[in-house]
């Protein structure tokens, strides 16, 4: 499989660079609008940081048609010098190569994989072109930790609102947690960092073979990293600012995240099936902050269409869920705007049965992501509405009681995955 992803005008480009200490990927898909600074940051980074280390960055593409490419080739290195009064000893490399024409990041991330490998690379990052706010500092806080310190894995922490990544901070990083026993606050991130050692195991798994391997990639790196016995760590990066998108695509995020930690389940049983306490992750500055600024959520929409999803779907959900689950759902969604809350109980026991479901392939999986939806837009919802009026600290100690619920109740995620419905 390797070979698709190492073309021969990509092969010709790695051995004209030769062996290097540092790779940093920098996936793409039409962001001409954003790739620009986002490129300068990397390279300030990398000659402020390593100005001695042999650097090269490598650009998978998955066939732009907005000049992406031709921008990243022009954020030329002599500009960000001249701006920054920056030099190095050796030469800085950029390869760029077009790995299909549809995007995917999974095969992105397999040919930044496949490059660091080659290059016998021993310390990688991978940044986000629509990190907007992207800084030279990030490759300092992403790399270090690996070419210095031994560590394999950097996962990054962040500044964000606190209604911002509810999927992450209500689902992902609270079942991560109770399965898998490691605090690790952003288990699928957009940048984050690898050693050469980790990279090499991780190219030769099986994900690789199936869907998940194409949109779910990150979230499989984060948990080899995590039960394959890794050195890991996390690091704050500061704010995060995407790109403004004008539609948000929920159930593409769902298969990325929420589908490629139900189908890891699989293979890692071992690792999550014991019980054992929650251990902390070493963090490099801040474990998270929370900003506060006002922000309108139309939280009546979410609730309707959570409402409407459970009278929608109700065959559906029937084959998902247990019948005192599909119950306490049909009474919520009967509830009135100032009485509904989709409480931390419910909602972990709701995640937990589809887990099982999907282990089961009741239906068709990719069915089974797709009808947890309506019903993560009801918790999201409540999510809301609780913190309307939160501090900081009390969004933190809300997260901490959803992380908790889920840890409670592992027990009946394996009751559930070993008996009958």
């Amino acid at each position: 499989m390797e070979e698709s992803v190492l073309t021969d005008d990509l092969v010709r480009q790695l051995m004209n660079v030769g062996e290097v200490d540092i790779l940093v990927g920098l996936p793409t898909y039409n962001n001409v609008k954003t790739v620009v600074p986002v490129t300068q940051a990397i390279v300030a980074g990398l000659l402020k940081s390593f100005p001695r280390e042999r650097a090269a960055i490598i650009n998978p593409d998955g066939g732009s048609n907005d000049g992406t490419r031709e921008r990243v080739a022009e954020a030329s290195i002599s500009d960000v010098r001249h701006v920054a009064n920056l030099y190095t000893l050796r030469t800085l490399h950029s390869i760029s190569t077009q790995y299909s024409h549809t995007p995917s990041t999974g095969t992105a991330l397999r040919t930044i994989l496949a490059a660091a490998d080659l290059l016998r690379a021993k310390a990688c990052a991978v940044i986000s072109p629509e990190s907007t706010n992207a800084q030279p500092e990030w490759i300092e806080r992403l790399l270090r930790p690996i070419y210095s310190e031994n560590y394999d894995f950097v996962a990054p922490t962040y500044r964000r609102h606190k209604y911002e990544g509810v999927l992450l901070t209500n689902l992902v990083y609270p079942m991560t947690r109770a399965l898998y026993a490691r605090d690790l606050r952003e288990p699928y991130a957009s940048e984050f960092g690898f050693s050469g050692r980790l990279g090499g195991q991780f190219l030769g798994e099986e994900v690789w073979q199936h869907e998940v391997g194409r949109s779910g990639a990150e979230i499989s790196l984060s948990l080899s990293a995590i039960t394959g016995g890794y050195r890991i760590c996390q690091a704050f990066l500061g704010t995060k600012v995407l790109a403004d998108r004008r539609s948000s695509d929920l159930v593409g995020a769902m298969r990325q995240t929420v589908g490629a930690l139900y189908w890891s389940l699989e293979a890692r049983y071992s690792a999550w099936s014991n019980n054992s306490e929650v251990q902390p992750v070493p963090t490099l500055g801040k474990e998270y902050e929370v900003t506060l600024e006002p922000v309108r959520v139309n939280r009546k929409s979410l609730r309707d269409m959570f409402s409407s999803g459970v009278v929608e779907l109700d065959s559906v959900l029937r084959s998902i869920l247990s019948d005192s689950t599909m119950a306490d759902l049909q009474r919520l969604a009967k509830a009135q705007e100032d009485e509904f809350c989709y409480p931390e109980g419910l909602w972990a026991r709701t995640v937990y049965e589809f887990a099982a479901s999907y282990h089961k392939a009741v239906m068709n999986r990719d069915h089974i992501i797709q009808a947890l939806v309506p019903l993560y837009r009801g918790r999201m919802c409540t999510f809301m509405m609780e913190n309307r009026n939160a501090s900081a600290e009390q969004v933190e100690k809300n997260i901490e009681v959803v992380c908790r619920e889920f840890e409670r109740q592992k027990p009946y995620l394996l009751e559930r995955w070993n008996g009958g419905k």
